[in-house]
């Protein structure tokens, strides 16, 4: 028996374009020592990168595709990375050979480095109502005159969709070099793509722009509402700021959530004027009768995805807001100077209001990838016996 551990290096989130590192590690588990202890051999093992793509028949109309016949199915010695996985194959790396012919004495283990750059040119990992698409590491190993066994370590890809172009060149520093440290050439060289990307990331969403929202229905004006900026990063909150001293109608509640909208595209809809499958993550729900301002902050999680766009699904963010205003206008609540007894006030029992609605859109990005490591449902890590 031989025990195949396979451990990535910096966590199981990576943005498309990043370097991924993965420790292999092959161990003869017997003693030396055991009388039954003998050498162990593997023909050869590979890893490669690829992206799975599984789609709700109820909801998605894939174009028919022709019997395609699992060749690894008569053929033990051809690897496919994703045999017995749900879905189509869209997106795979060459596979890279680790070794052939490793021989492993009883208590010895020898550990390969696997490196690739994950595809920028597909997909982010996403867990929706319609469709769905995971990333894996695919570790494929075989003994001599036996079936191929496969090793798959998940891990979540980030993909920065609606950036603009760095105004910078490829060869320039994105940031400042300490001329005090000593810093291999090649690390550098590696970290450049990730640090360009993320220092873009801050810059969009360090930016504020203040806007300005006069919330109104056909009543009167309600409130007017303040928010800094739209555009936010995972992990980020969403502050923003109600007036309704200037409000000609009372409000009596108002809510925000955080709402996701993932829109199949028309031509892959399986009904036609299929409506949008929207999700919450997040809301903030606040009583404010005779109240001149409010204020709420709602997190984005950290293990959302952010917005993005494919052939066949599109993700949205927004911000929807309900508001319940009276039908009558309603007299301040006022207490005397002068007054010596304590005044209770009650709230009417019953009211004719008025609920309406708003969304606001807005763009939410990645973040750093390590960060995003510490809420990710994968381990980064895993491992098999063969």
């Amino acid at each position: 028996m031989i025990e195949v551990v396979a451990s990535m290096a910096r966590g199981p989130v990576f943005l498309a374009g990043e370097l991924m590192e993965c420790l292999i590690t092959f161990t003869n588990p017997m003693s030396h020592l055991s009388t039954s202890a003998t050498s162990e051999m593997l023909a050869w093992a590979s890893a490669q990168i690829h992206c799975q793509f599984h789609a709700s028949e109820s909801r998605v109309a894939l174009p028919a595709q022709g019997n395609k016949q699992d060749v690894q199915a008569e053929s033990d010695t051809v690897l496919i990375p994703s045999r017995g996985e749900r879905g189509q194959c869209v997106l795979d790396t060459p596979p890279k050979i680790l070794f052939c012919d490793l021989r492993l004495d009883p208590g010895e283990s020898k550990t390969y480095s696997y490196s690739e750059l994950v595809p920028v040119d597909g997909p982010p990992s996403f867990r929706g109502q319609a469709v769905k698409y995971v990333y894996k590491l695919t570790i494929g190993c075989q003994r001599v005159n036996s079936p191929i066994k496969l090793l798959r370590v998940p891990f979540r890809v980030l993909v920065l969709q609606g950036m603009p172009e760095p105004p910078f060149t490829q060869d320039e520093e994105v940031s400042p070099s300490n001329p005090f440290l000593e810093e291999d050439e090649a690390s550098r060289r590696d970290a450049q793509p990730l640090e360009r990307a993320l220092d873009m990331l801050m810059v969009t969403t360090s930016r504020r722009r203040l806007q300005m929202f006069n919330i109104s229905n056909m009543r009167g004006k309600v409130a007017k509402f303040c928010i800094f900026k739209t555009v936010y990063r995972l992990g980020e909150d969403i502050v923003g700021t109600f007036n309704f001293s200037e409000g000609d109608i009372s409000c009596l509640q108002y809510s925000v959530s955080l709402q996701s909208e993932e829109e199949i595209h028309q031509q892959y809809q399986r009904r036609p004027g299929q409506a949008v499958s929207v999700t919450g993550h997040g809301r903030h729900v606040e009583s404010c009768l005779h109240t001149a301002s409010s204020h709420f902050s709602l997190p984005i999680p950290l293990n959302v995805t952010p917005g993005f766009s494919t052939d066949i699904v599109a993700l949205r963010w927004r911000l929807n807001f309900e508001f319940v205003t009276a039908q009558k206008p309603m007299e301040p609540l006022t207490v005397l100077q002068n007054q010596s007894e304590v005044t209770v006030w009650s709230g009417a029992e019953h009211l004719d209001v008025d609920t309406f609605s708003w969304d606001l859109p807005i763009k939410v990005l990645p973040t750093n990838p390590a960060l995003a490591s510490y809420v990710s449902q994968f381990t980064g890590t895993n491992s098999i016996n063969i």
